[in-house]
């Protein structure tokens, strides 16, 4: 844990001490928003928390080094090797050509434009056809992960110590909780069976200097389809409150605050831990969202899904609202 004028230094410098009186963010030049002036352990420059790439969200516990000292350089990527690929992501070790093809699936009944409207499901995302390029999707994800100091998982992960599945209970969301009609569960069983064979969705994850880590569709996205479940461990908000994690995700928010539970993919997680936010504080922020995030009750358990909101093209990146009605997150500075 940082000691209470480790923090001290950092956040309030500009009050405390003469001695960092002219400190300006070497980012945008500024002095100003003093509580958000980071000062680098190391050489003491200062950077907003706002100007950073990837943004930080709270004034990181223990040391914390600027960019110019840590020398940050694009991450090495993961060898494109199909056995440590297959082996990474735990896929279940299949002939070629079983994993060549999408496993056929029931055919759907045709349906009137008004039977539509009144009633639209969700899809399973469409997994490209050359698994060479599958391979080079995962690959991506697993530079990402692996970059980060995180293990792949593809659900919730209950841990000792932190919330237990007992705690997953959906009749706790303080406004309820949408119930996942069958068919709708059907199809996320169906996107879960497609990724354990190998049959992976058409995303991509890249490197951007300015945002970090962020994903992009790889291939034409049609509205309502499932991207992505949201993963990681589950845990009580009340232990992460002063928590440094910029990719925790609310599961419940419960009527009374110890009940409430986030999903933390620090340790372990899935692509939507890389799936950036936008600036909901202005118009143009609210254009790039084309993701919403939706808490589904599914089979008595909360859920977390990634759902397009519209079509998106080939090379188009993700958004999504972080704070969808919680309104408690700072967004103000997003990309």
């Amino acid at each position: 844990m940082a000691s209470a004028t480790t923090f001290r230094k950092r956040t309030q410098a500009l009050r405390i001490s003469k001695d960092y009186a002219d400190t300006t963010c070497e980012r945008c030049g500024s002095g100003e928003a003093t509580d958000e002036l980071l000062l680098c352990d190391n050489c003491d420059r200062g950077f907003h928390l706002f100007c950073l790439r990837p943004i930080l969200p709270s004034v990181p516990k223990g040391q914390w080094f600027c960019p110019l000292c840590t020398l940050q350089k694009k991450p090495q990527r993961f060898p494109l090797i199909q056995t440590k690929i297959i082996d990474f992501f735990r896929i279940q070790r299949s002939p070629p050509e079983d994993l060549e093809k999408p496993s056929p699936g029931r055919k759907r009944r045709k349906i009137g434009l008004l039977a539509k409207k009144k009633k639209r499901r969700l899809l399973p995302f469409n997994p490209c056809d050359d698994m060479n390029r599958r391979l080079e999707q995962m690959a991506s994800l697993a530079t990402a992960l692996t970059a980060t100091g995180s293990e792949f998982s593809n659900e919730l992960t209950y841990m000792p110590g932190m919330a237990p599945r007992s705690a997953n209970r959906p009749n706790l969301e303080r406004e309820g909780m949408q119930v996942m009609s069958k068919e709708d569960a059907e199809t996320l069983r169906l996107c879960n069976k497609m990724m354990e064979r190998g049959q992976w969705p058409p995303l991509l994850v890249v490197f951007d200097p300015n945002e970090g880590f962020t994903v992009e569709a790889d291939r034409f996205i049609k509205d309502l389809t499932i991207i992505t479940e949201y993963a990681g461990d589950v845990d009580y908000l009340s232990n992460r409150e002063h928590d440094d994690g910029d990719s925790m995700m609310t599961l419940i928010s419960a009527k009374y605050p110890s009940q409430s539970l986030v999903i933390c993919p620090d340790k372990r997680g899935n692509i939507a831990r890389f799936v950036n936010g936008i600036n909901n504080h202005t118009p143009d922020g609210k254009k790039k969202q084309n993701l919403k995030c939706v808490r589904f009750n599914v089979d008595g358990e909360c859920r977390v899904l990634l759902i397009a909101i519209r079509d998106i093209s080939k090379g188009e990146r993700l958004y999504y609202d972080y704070n969808g009605y919680e309104q408690e997150y700072p967004t103000q500075h997003f990309v």
